[in-house]
């Protein structure tokens, strides 16, 4: 459960956006669609080991 602590006086738009900050950084969105869009183990592998040559030719156009 999220607890957000709002001052007196303060004004809701802002204990809103504080709640909403507090909201993404819990990854409830991120998981949620994660979960409605099932990947096979054989795709995710296969997405990593792309983004890892992305990287790698990255890190070797740096140099």
């Amino acid at each position: 459960m999220i607890v957000v602590p709002v001052k007196d006086g303060e004004n809701i738009e802002r204990a809103l956006k504080k709640f909403k900050r507090k909201y993404e950084r819990t990854g409830v969105v991120k998981e949620l669609r994660a979960r409605q869009q099932f990947e096979k183990p054989s795709v995710i592998n296969r997405k990593k080991m792309m983004k890892a040559i992305y990287v790698q030719h990255l890190h070797a156009q740096e140099d």
